[in-house]
């Protein structure tokens, strides 16, 4: 018995990533699963693999997501679970901001991402018949939400937006029995951050500000989804898990704190071979 037997699932962003690795363990927990994203080549190689539904889905417009909400009732004839993790990020200085580059993030990030609870929560808010209403919204945030991230203020400030309006939004459609939560990691290799890991001495900076020593990987943030999305907690909402082995209990790195890892990597490596 799985622990999502019975619970018909939406993945946004479910492709890749976060989102591609939740959709795998909700199908081997016993979802129905629907994975939507943009690419639509990607997508349908996921969703013939795991015998999922998929369609294809703009994370930032506003009717595509309605469209999409209606699509999953009709398809699996309810929505108890709806994840969010389309994720856009494109760094830069404040002092060098771009307003179309500014609004690209902002929609996915903040705009979209409020879309997505409106309307999945809005479906999940219905009657269905004997079935009890309500249901299960996780959006996958950033620790850069948390903590000061300089280089991040539009993707980090957008984070930072949703994670409140999760808030709100829990308050709102608690009497339609909707949870909303929000699931944070730190920086985990998935293909939208692996060109910045493989900057080097980025790693190393940041494992040394995480008090467990190391970086998550997919899984670890998988399960937090799981636990968010299954009745285990049928009594949490509003909440913001940080997946980050403590990391939001120190600061990230700076630029400086960057430099000095490359310093001591550079000093290790002079030094290998002499006794």
């Amino acid at each position: 018995m799985g622990r999502m037997d019975g619970k018909a699932a939406v993945i946004v962003g479910g492709s890749s990533g976060f989102g591609e690795g939740i959709a795998r363990r909700f199908v081997a927990e016993g979802a129905q699963v629907l994975i939507a994203a943009r690419g639509e080549e990607r997508l349908e190689a996921v969703a013939s693999e795991l015998g999922v539904d998929s369609r294809v889905c703009d994370a930032s417009d506003f009717d595509e997501l309605k469209a999409l909400a209606a699509h999953a009732v009709e398809r699996l004839g309810h929505v108890d679970v709806a994840v969010n993790s389309a994720g856009f990020e494109d760094n830069c200085p404040i002092a060098t901001l771009e307003p179309e580059r500014v609004e690209k993030m902002v929609a996915v990030q903040f705009t979209g991402a409020l879309y997505f609870i409106q309307h999945m929560a809005n479906a999940m808010s219905g009657e269905r018949g004997e079935r009890s209403k309500g249901g299960s919204i996780v959006t996958i945030s950033s620790l850069t939400a948390t903590l000061v991230a300089e280089g991040y203020a539009p993707y980090a400030g957008a984070k930072a937006g949703i994670n409140h309006a999760s808030k709100i939004a829990a308050s709102e459609y608690a009497a339609s029995g909707v949870r909303v939560n929000v699931v944070s990691p730190t920086t985990v290799a998935t293909p939208m951050i692996a060109k910045l890991l493989a900057v080097p001495g980025v790693e190393e900076a940041l494992v040394a500000e995480t008090p467990l020593g190391a970086l998550p990987g997919i899984e670890d943030v998988v399960n937090a989804v799981l636990y968010l999305a299954s009745d285990e907690s049928a009594f949490v909402t509003g909440e913001n898990i940080h997946v980050d082995g403590g990391g939001a209990l120190r600061r990230l790195p700076r630029n400086d704190d960057i430099t000095a890892s490359i310093q001591r990597a550079m000093a290790d490596h002079s030094g290998e071979g002499r006794t």
